[in-house]
């Protein structure tokens, strides 16, 4: 009773990534889309809120950058909280720009499993809702592969309890997310949000996939 109790109270103080952010904020302009450069390749993920999903595939080794923003959806240029109404059919996501000479795609697509619970329909922990759906796009033939090989692989391991319930499907359109949303996890560490379900998610993250990070974040 007494853990139920603490589950009911967290759901009311962190009812989700969208009342998790700060009041104040660096401008409610969209971040650029970079244009990949030169021997650079590109993958988006989407696993819950950005703002875990773009640290933890930021710490990984051969990644340059990761741009949070949404993906799936019909709507041109959401904003935060279109998406979060769920009336636009996209999902938070962390669009990554890799060296594919240092990481594969395959290694990418694990930690993406690793990164979040792929498990849940709809949900992860206090957030619910289509906008935090789990979902993987590819850009090829190898990529859809790769992914479903990955869920594969991770159903037989038993690494969850139940079965992976993430989307796959093609790519086709990426938009960048607000300015005060790039970097969030690490700028905002006093928000309760960030120390109580985005800090954990990143722990978690860091001990599965540790060999493959950075070497400032194997400590």
């Amino acid at each position: 009773m007494k853990n139920l109790v603490i589950y009911f109270a967290a759901l009311l103080m962190f009812t989700g990534c969208a009342d998790g952010q700060s009041k104040n904020n660096n401008g409610d302009a969209f971040a650029p889309v970079p244009k990949p450069v030169a021997g650079q390749a590109v993958a988006t993920f989407g696993g819950g809120c950005f703002w875990s999903m773009s640290e933890a595939m930021s710490e990984l080794k051969g990644v340059s950058k990761v741009v949070s923003g949404y993906a799936g959806g019909k709507t041109k240029n959401p904003t935060y909280r279109e998406v979060s109404s769920q009336n636009t059919g996209h999902a938070e996501v962390a669009q990554v720009y890799y060296d594919p000479k240092v990481i594969s795609y395959a290694t990418l697509a694990e930690a993406f499993f690793f990164a979040h619970d792929p498990t849940t329909l709809n949900r992860q922990g206090p957030d619910e809702g289509t906008d935090y759906r789990s979902i993987a796009f590819y850009r090829n033939d190898a990529e859809k592969n790769t992914l479903l090989s990955t869920i594969k692989k991770v159903n037989e391991s038993r690494h969850y309890s139940n079965p992976i319930v993430t989307q796959v499907v093609p790519f086709t359109a990426f938009y960048a997310a607000e300015n005060y949303h790039q970097g969030y996890y690490r700028t905002n560490g006093d928000n309760p949000y960030i120390s109580s379900v985005s800090e954990p998610k990143v722990m978690k993250f860091r001990k599965a996939m540790k060999a493959e990070l950075k070497p400032e974040f194997q400590k």
